[in-house]
């Protein structure tokens, strides 16, 4: 079966409608990272990265990095007014100490239970976990930004992950490429799907029951490159 599917910015957009004003947000290396460019406009989101660093903005201009400032991804960074610089051990004591409100991640798999596995596949993969099993148990949720199957086509919404696990039932919600998601009392529940897709055929591709509780939306998002 062929779907349409989202975009990565597709469905960095559809994450980032959920940022609520005030937050704090860590964003994860890589395509997480995107949700930023589409923060909505009037929201004061602060970001945190775990090289340590809060508040900080978007990348400069082509030419005008100071890589002195830069996010746990490497990546070169702005500062916006009132961000502060210190320690990463400080950083990691705000995660720890359950300050941030939202860490987004990506994934290879996602359980049903909420139980999360992004950090290893295969002998290929990144060989540690890193920091994202501070942030799985720091933040006050965690939600996943990801493809709904594999390259080739195996449900990454599993009943339970076989690959190394970055943290237990810590996922709260996925925004995929087909549907948005919620994970309650160990459950996928469906909030959105892509309106040219039938709940069947999304049932198809996701390795573990998807309950309704009430209506369901349709997954609407602008066209973006």
């Amino acid at each position: 079966m062929t779907l349409t599917k989202l975009s990565n910015a597709q469905i960095a957009w559809r994450a980032a409608q959920d940022l609520q004003d005030g937050w704090y947000v860590n964003l994860g290396i890589g395509f997480p990272e995107m949700i930023a460019t589409f923060q909505p406009e009037g929201r004061d989101v602060v970001y945190h990265t775990e090289n340590g660093v809060l508040g900080f903005g978007p990348a400069p201009k082509d030419g005008e990095e100071d890589w002195d400032l830069i996010n746990a991804g490497k990546k070169a960074v702005t500062l916006n007014p009132g961000a502060a610089i210190f320690h990463h051990a400080d950083s990691f004591a705000m995660v720890r100490g359950g300050h941030l409100d939202l860490a987004v991640l990506g994934a290879y798999q996602v359980a049903q239970n909420g139980d999360l596995a992004n950090w290893r596949v295969g002998s290929k993969g990144v060989p540690a976990v890193g920091g994202a099993m501070d942030l799985v148990h720091g933040a006050k949720r965690v939600a996943v930004v990801t493809e709904h199957v594999t390259k080739d086509g195996k449900p990454k919404l599993v009943e339970s992950c076989t690959f190394p696990l970055t943290g237990l039932g810590c996922v709260t919600r996925v925004y995929s490429s087909l549907a948005v998601v919620d994970i309650r009392d160990g459950r996928f529940v469906l909030r959105e799907k892509l309106p040219g897709l039938t709940f069947d055929e999304l049932q198809a591709v996701t390795g573990a029951p998807l309950q309704v509780e009430g209506d369901f939306a349709d997954l609407i998002v602008p066209a973006l490159d």
